[in-house]
Order: structure tokens, then C-alpha cells, then sequence
């Protein structure tokens, strides 16, 4: 008895039991199995073409509404019900509204006041984000803290605050209404912009700000050797945001740039809307939507790679 036990022992250490590697099963609306039946892949081929259908309906139909609007006559634009496609195209209305409503002046305003906007975020949130990252600053969490709770205010509460500020700026007692820095100094802290530059330099190796360190670059030379050149894909991202947000803002330049001179694109179509016919304001509005369109088509994998991209892989 004892001999066999003794065997038995041996046999189980010499070939051990094999366990079995855990099987991960994801769930599905539709399993494998059903997906290989020829329901299943008609089923699911029809779901997914009428999901398709409809996101592009949502998001593509208003701006075939704008495009087509604007090359339809003034009396085939008023009627009930629209007609879907223009019987008659006249894209002489594009032209009329730019020459009209002035839209090369008002995009020249508006392109000028983006891109100093620009200039100023590029400068003062990529020094307030390194600071934050790198420098390790007193109460900079609490600091990072303050600026993400502005987030939560409302942009319209601080309208009235911006507004008296602007009118007459305390210290310098200059009232900046109808000129570029009205526009160009309440964009220049931007917490969000601040945060995810922040969130791509906390991903940069300290190893590489150490190694310049020690070949003795300043912190500001080694921002700018080091830290900039790998941080392209979220300048790029921090550049659009920039962009977009003062090329789609309405209700402050409204207030602050009354002279039609210094309007910018929105506030110029909006002042001029009422004596223009309603097929010429379309197609101002498709113009109008037009950079930001290209912007979005050209820069969109520069866009979800900047937000999740890090400062380094391997």
C-alpha cells in the first residue's frame, strides 16, 4: 500500500496537472456565433448602416441647409415647405454677400485677433504650465487648483467683472474698448489650456531635464531646446483651441468692439443682417463656417493625438 502511495506521488511530480489559462470572453450586442449566420450579418450590416445614416444626418444636414440655402433665390429660400435641392443655383449670392457685408474686412479682424491671441497663450500658458510641471513653484497645487475652479463659472457671470475692467483698466486708467487688447487679454489665461499643457509635460522624462541640467542649460534654455520641440503635438492642439475660441465668440466682442470698423466676422454679420436679403446672410454664415471646417478636416488626427499623445514612448 505504502509502495504504491510512494508511485503514485512520483507519477503526479514528474508529470504535474496543467492548469488552464484563463479564457478572457468579451460580451457583444451580437456573439460570434450569430455574426457568422447570414441573419446575423444582415442584422448587423442594417444597424450599422442606419446608425451611420442618421449621425450624418444630424451633423451633415445643417450644413447642406447653409451651403444650399445660400445659392437659392431670395423668394425659393422664404417658401413652405424648403425644397430640398435649389431648382435654380445662383452661387453669384456668395459673392454678392462678401462684396456687400464686407467679409474680407471683417476676416481680416477676426484673423488678427486670433492669431495675437494666439501669441499671447503660446507665451504665458506654456510658462505657466512648465512652472506648474517642472519647477515645482510653493502652493502649486493649490494654485492649479484656483485655475481649474474657474472652469466651473459660467462665462457669462464674468461678462459685467470683464466688462468694467476693460472700461477702465485699474492702475493704467486706459479704457481698451475697440482695440485688439480687449480681446487679446482676457484669452490669455486659459486654465484649460494651462491644464493639458501641464498634463503633457508631467509625461516628459525628468531624466532629460536633469541631463540638461547638468550640461548647464538654464530653465528657460531648456524649455525651449528640450521641452518645446517634443511638445508640438499639444501646441498644435492648445493653437486650435486658441484660434477656434475667439473665431467663434459672439456676445464679448459684441460689447467691447461697437465700432463697425473693428468688428470681428460674427458681430459684422450680425450687425449687417437686417438689411441684406436671407439667402445672401446664408450664405455670409457658410463663409463664415468655412476656415473652421478646414481646420477641423486638416488638423483632426493632430487634435486626438495631441490630447492623448505623451511626451515619450518606449
Amino acid at each position: 500500500m505504502a509502495a504504491s502511495t510512494l508511485t503514485s506521488r512520483r507519477k503526479a511530480t514528474r508529470n504535474p496537472p496543467r492548469s488552464k489559462a484563463p479564457v478572457e470572453r468579451t460580451r457583444t450586442l451580437i456573439s460570434p456565433a450569430q455574426l457568422g449566420r447570414t441573419r446575423g450579418q444582415v442584422v448587423y450590416w442594417a444597424v450599422l448602416a442606419l446608425v451611420v445614416l442618421v449621425f450624418v444626418l444630424v451633423f451633415l444636414g445643417p450644413l447642406y441647409w447653409m451651403v444650399s440655402g445660400g445659392l437659392k433665390t431670395t423668394q425659393e429660400f422664404a417658401q413652405s415647405p424648403p425644397t430640398l435641392i435649389p431648382e435654380s443655383v445662383h452661387p453669384e449670392n456668395y459673392s454678392s454677400a462678401w462684396n456687400v457685408m464686407e467679409l474680407a474686412r471683417l476676416l481680416f479682424n477676426t484673423l488678427y485677433y486670433a492669431f495675437g491671441a494666439l501669441a499671447f497663450q503660446l507665451v504665458f500658458d506654456v510658462a505657466a504650465a512648465y512652472s506648474l510641471s517642472k519647477l515645482r513653484p510653493l502652493f502649486g497645487k493649490a494654485i492649479l487648483g484656483m485655475m481649474l475652479a474657474t472652469l466651473m463659472i459660467p462665462a457669462t457671470v464674468l461678462v459685467v467683472p470683464q466688462y468694467l475692467t476693460v472700461l477702465d483698466v485699474p492702475f493704467f486708467e486706459r479704457n481698451l474698448l475697440n482695440s485688439p487688447w480687449v480681446i487679446w487679454l482676457p484669452s490669455v489665461t486659459n486654465a484649460f489650456n494651462i491644464f493639458l499643457l501641464k498634463r503633457f509635460f508631467d509625461s516628459i522624462p525628468r531624466e532629460l531635464l536633469d541631463a540638461a541640467s547638468i550640461d548647464g542649460a538654464s530653465p528657460v534654455r531648456t524649455l525651449r531646446s528640450v521641452v518645446l520641440p517634443i511638445s508640438r503635438p499639444i501646441l498644435g492642439v492648445v493653437s486650435i483651441f486658441a484660434v477656434v475660441g475667439v473665431w467663434k465668440d459672439f456676445l464679448w466682442p459684441m460689447l467691447t468692439l461697437p465700432d463697425p470698423a473693428m468688428q470681428t466676422l460674427n458681430v459684422g454679420i450680425y450687425s449687417l443682417a437686417q438689411g441684406v436679403p436671407e439667402n445672401w446672410l446664408i450664405a455670409a454664415l457658410a463663409i463664415a463656417s468655412a476656415p473652421t471646417l478646414l481646420i477641423f478636416l486638416i488638423f483632426q488626427r493632430n487634435i486626438m493625438g495631441g490630447l492623448t499623445a505623451g511626451g515619450l514612448k518606449g
